[in-house]
Parts: structure tokens; C-alpha cells; sequence
């Protein structure tokens, strides 16, 4: 259930991101989802890739400041609300999102979720017979 993402910060320089998803994928590795999120003077590119610890060390060994990260998959139907219900649950149970995103592929969306307390939010969502991605599945998507 708990998968791990790779968190990158990259300055705001032109090429930063071609450097990482030219290393990534001189590596054999792929890229299932991402995120970038932006300051004036950073971004944080956020990454679910195929193979998390070989792609962590071949960044570390490039210089890059990148950190490992605990997160869950949520998978549910790719229809209007399926997500607003699911978050519903979570917050009315009081489980705070540090930060999401999502990808869709036909039918279904898978959210990547980063939850206060992980382990909680696992129950809760087991609990209403969601389905979360075992991270074997999400990295081979």
C-alpha cells in the first residue's frame, strides 16, 4: 500500500528537469506520474517512478537534493464526485493532506496522497472498501 516518490528540487534554470528525466531515463526508469510545483526561485518536482531507490541514488550521485517519501495510491472511478467522496471520508475523520495529485486512465483516476498519518488514513480507507494501489502496481503502471 504505502509506495515511496521522489522529491527533487530543482532550481528555476532552464534544462533542470531535461537533466533528471535524461538521467531517469538513460537508466531504464519510468516515469508513472509527476508534479511540479514552483516559487520564484525553486520548484519541487515530485515523481512516482518504476524502480524509487535506483532512482534516488542516480540522482544523489548527480547532485541533485532529492529525498524519498512515503505516500498511498488511490484508485476510483474516473467519474464525476468518486474523488469528493472519497475525500469526504478522509476529512471527516480529521486526516490532513499535505498534498495531492492525480492521474486518470480511462476509467479509473489514481490520487496520490500524501496524509498527515499515513497508517490512519490506510484504515480508514480499507474501512470503506477502497482500493488503494500496492506500490509493486503503481510502479509499473
Amino acid at each position: 500500500m504505502i509506495a515511496q516518490q521522489i522529491s527533487v528540487f530543482l532550481e528555476n534554470k532552464s534544462g533542470r528537469l531535461t537533466e533528471v528525466t535524461s538521467l531517469l531515463g538513460e537508466a531504464g526508469i519510468n516515469l508513472t506520474a509527476f508534479s511540479i510545483a514552483e516559487n520564484s526561485e525553486f520548484g519541487i518536482l515530485r515523481m512516482i517512478v518504476s524502480d524509487p531507490e535506483k532512482a534516488y541514488k542516480i540522482l544523489k550521485d548527480a547532485h541533485f537534493a532529492a529525498k524519498l517519501t512515503d505516500v498511498l495510491c488511490l484508485s476510483c472511478p474516473n467519474t464525476p464526485g468518486a474523488l469528493a467522496k472519497a475525500l469526504k471520508l478522509l476529512s471527516d475523520e480529521g486526516v490532513f493532506f499535505e498534498y495531492m495529485y492525480a492521474f486518470a486512465n480511462g476509467e479509473t483516476a489514481n490520487v496520490i496522497i500524501r496524509p498527515d498519518n499515513i497508517e490512519r488514513c490506510i484504515t480508514i480507507l480499507q474501512e470503506a472498501k477502497l482500493q488503494l494501489l500496492a506500490a509493486s502496481d503503481l510502479y509499473r503502471l
